[in-house]
């Protein structure tokens, strides 16, 4: 592996400075993101400092501002309550400098590595109680693998090599809601923000949004719900926007480049067609990947694991895809990967653009959101809030993302000497720095470096006999 080996003396308790870790939280707060917690003449960048100190206190299940108030010294209950759900700071504005500071980061990030950056596409639900909570209903919650009461929202993350973190939110309004005006206004959901809106819309203006802050990434990733979305896919083509988006099994191609014409009317009775056909059969993704030999893959080493390199069997081919609707149909890269499951993504950029182990890296780096959600949800609090409206949930999520961020910059400073460093480790590191003394600083790194330790040893098992 590229980094450097996980070493006992890396862990020396002097090498996380105090000063330095503690300056950066409150500078990340106090200086990065000056101005956007004042409301008129009051500065909240104090009380923004102490939650995001309580996300990263509190453990799962107990991540509410209760706890927070128990947990940070000098907290207050009913200051949280005003500063998340009456305290009119913009959580837009906050998004947009956690997008702005990530996509410098990574810059950098992508300096070292070499590897390309994405911009992955995702949603999550949380999972609620009752009907208050803005946006709720029973619907599907991926968390649980079925319908449930919860509400669902969309992300993206910027993601390079392993390093990777939450940019963007929006919370999906399902129709019941938006066609509830008296339901919507007792959530305090803006006007402009009342109107139906798909997932793929929502991922699109995020898409958008980080295009027009000049975030420097190389291509759009995400699952079949988005994939499958003609909308999204014609607008990414329209912002020549390269996206790598996985298709479901069923999905329809041409392995030629179909032609379109009104079929001859048969005979003298019913009604003349109208509708444009192509003179070629679509042939299913499952039944073309049935069609293939072992001979039509080449087996790519994608990505180093911590058991091994991710490896995969990778298929790509020139497409052409139809909306059903357009003048012609679309020349599409089809990238089939096969391990112990087999995945199809469709992308809009040429397939000889591309190696196949660099298409496998792009279908693969879709991974990264997951863990961010992983992450967000069991070490910053994302789902385990205990607000109903509008302004609290878009408030709380601007916080979860800067959270996401600071952790990010913490394992990013120290990637060098602490290759092996993983977000629960920089949340315990920095817990213990702020809140602890320095005899239990010193116990939390004398243990992280006896896990990463062992850890490298059962990495370096893996990679012994790797070839």
């Amino acid at each position: 592996m590229k980094s450097k080996r996980a070493d006992k003396k890396n862990f020396a308790p002097e090498f996380f400075s105090y000063n330095t870790i503690k300056q950066r939280f409150i500078s990340l707060v106090e200086n990065k993101y000056a101005g956007l917690f004042k409301v008129y003449k009051k500065d909240n960048s104090r009380t923004a400092c102490e939650y995001l100190a309580g996300l990263m206190k509190c453990e799962k299940g107990k991540e509410n501002m209760e706890r927070m108030t128990e947990q940070v010294t000098d907290s207050d209950y009913k200051r949280y309550i005003h500063f998340l759900s009456a305290c009119e700071w913009s959580a837009q504005e906050v998004n947009a400098k956690t997008l702005e500071i990530s996509g410098e980061l990574l810059r950098e990030q992508k300096k070292l590595s070499g590897l390309p950056t994405g911009l992955i596409i995702d949603e999550t639900s949380h999972l609620k109680k009752g009907d208050k909570s803005v946006a709720v209903k029973r619907q599907y919650a991926g968390v649980v693998g079925k319908v449930d009461n919860c509400q669902v929202s969309v992300h993206t993350s910027l993601s390079n090599d392993k390093y990777c973190t939450l940019v963007g939110t929006r919370l999906f309004l399902p129709e019941e809601w938006s066609n509830d005006g008296k339901r919507c206004a007792e959530a305090g959901i803006p006007a402009e923000h009342r109107s139906f809106k798909t997932k793929p819309q929502l991922a699109l203006e995020l898409v958008e949004e980080a295009i027009e802050g000049g975030v420097d990434f190389d291509f759009v990733g995400g699952d079949g719900l988005y994939g499958h979305s003609a909308e999204l896919t014609r607008a990414l083509d329209r912002k020549s926007v390269l996206y790598v988006l996985d298709v479901h099994k069923d999905e329809c191609v041409y392995l030629e480049e179909p032609a379109f014409s009104v079929p001859a009317r048969k005979g003298n009775k019913g009604r003349a067609p109208k509708n444009r056909k192509p003179d070629i059969a679509p042939i299913q993704l499952q039944d073309y990947f049935k069609s293939l030999s072992p001979e039509d893959f080449t087996t790519e080493k994608i990505r180093p694991t911590a058991k091994g390199w991710k490896k995969a069997k990778v298929h790509t081919v020139t497409v052409w895809h139809w909306d059903g609707k357009e003048e012609k149909a679309c020349r599409r890269t089809l990238l089939i990967t096969w391990s112990d499951k087999v995945k199809y993504s469709l992308s809009n950029g040429d397939r000889e653009d591309y190696s196949n182990k660099e298409w496998a890296y792009f279908q693969s780096s879709r991974y990264w959101v997951e863990r961010c959600f992983d992450d967000c949800k069991n070490e910053l609090g994302m789902s385990g809030y205990q607000v109903t409206g509008w302004l609290a949930w878009q408030h709380h999520m601007a916080l979860v993302l800067m959270a996401s961020l600071y952790l990010l910059q913490f394992k990013l400073e120290y990637r060098e000497d602490a290759p092996l460093i993983s977000t629960r480790d920089a949340r315990l590191l920095v817990i213990a720095i702020l809140f602890c003394t320095q005899k239990e600083v010193d116990m939390v790194v004398e243990q992280m470096g006896i896990r990463h330790v062992k850890r490298q040893a059962d990495i370096d098992r893996y990679y012994k006999n790797s070839v």
